[in-house]
């Protein structure tokens, strides 16, 4: 076998390996669920109706749900960052990684499976949510083009924050450190984005930072392709933060992870 092989056929086990403890404990996947649907019961049955008079021009809670569910599709997907610091926290802290550098598997399958696994984990989350969304009255009328298009952009989304979840997963001390270091980019940001409200509709300071980092791009192109209305540029803006955040965080792994000690 070429090292290409041992690579994959390494990398296949070890997404088994986080595949299934997953499934032995679901708690930290039902957080990730439980968050986006609380956020969305909150927001369009709470404040459903002042939100939409600012978002949508009246008083409509349907029309508000079109609005805010990509925004919260893009939160379920972006949420993917806390299990996956919280696991790979887990595996540096308890010696496991020092195991497996003593025995004869590819070193860059133990990361590339906790990304994997995460990436299908989040798409697995997603779907729950958007089921919770249509059940609740949101209709997409995207074409199949723009289905397929909305589906990419999501993988691209979760392969890039799942890598940085891996590398705040590398520099976190504790598997509970590991769960907070990610609230920034799974709360923080997405609230100051375009994701709830029009970003013409905030303060200038907020309307700067919601022009200026990646959700907002995210989100627009998100409900623009599942709306089936035009997004412009904002594709292109999109897919560029995607590999930006993915590469930078992929370089960052790859320090942490090799400067490790051996034993």
């Amino acid at each position: 076998m070429t090292s290409l092989s041992y690579t994959l056929t390494d990398s296949a086990t070890m997404l088994r390996r986080n595949l299934r403890h997953a499934l032995r404990y679901p708690a930290m996947t039902v957080s990730v669920i439980a968050s986006p649907v609380f956020i969305l019961l909150l927001f369009v049955y709470v404040l459903g109706g002042a939100m939409a008079a600012s978002a949508t021009g009246h008083p409509d809670r349907s029309a508000y749900l079109a609005y805010i569910a990509p925004g919260v599709l893009l939160m379920t997907i972006a949420s993917g960052i806390v299990p996956t610091a919280v696991a790979v926290c887990t595996d540096m802290s308890t010696g496991i990684i020092a195991r497996f550098r003593t025995m004869a598997i590819s070193r860059a399958s133990v990361l590339t499976g906790h990304v994997l696994g995460s990436v299908i984990q989040t798409f697995i989350t997603a779907a729950l949510v958007l089921a919770v969304t249509v059940a609740l009255g949101f209709r997409p009328s995207a074409s199949a083009a723009g289905w397929l298009a909305a589906a990419g952009l999501g993988v691209l989304v979760a392969f890039a924050m799942t890598w940085l979840g891996v590398a705040l997963g590398l520099v976190s001390k504790t598997p509970e450190g590991a769960s907070n270091i990610g609230l920034p980019f799974t709360l923080v940001l997405p609230f100051l984005s375009s994701a709830f409200v029009p970003i013409g509709s905030l303060p200038a300071g907020v309307r700067w930072i919601a022009q200026n980092q990646p959700f907002t791009p995210f989100i627009d192109t998100f409900r623009g392709l599942l709306a089936g209305t035009p997004i412009g540029h904002r594709g292109l803006v999109a897919v560029i933060w995607c590999a930006v955040i993915a590469g930078g965080s992929y370089l960052w792994s790859k320090s942490l992870y090799n400067r490790e000690p051996a034993n």
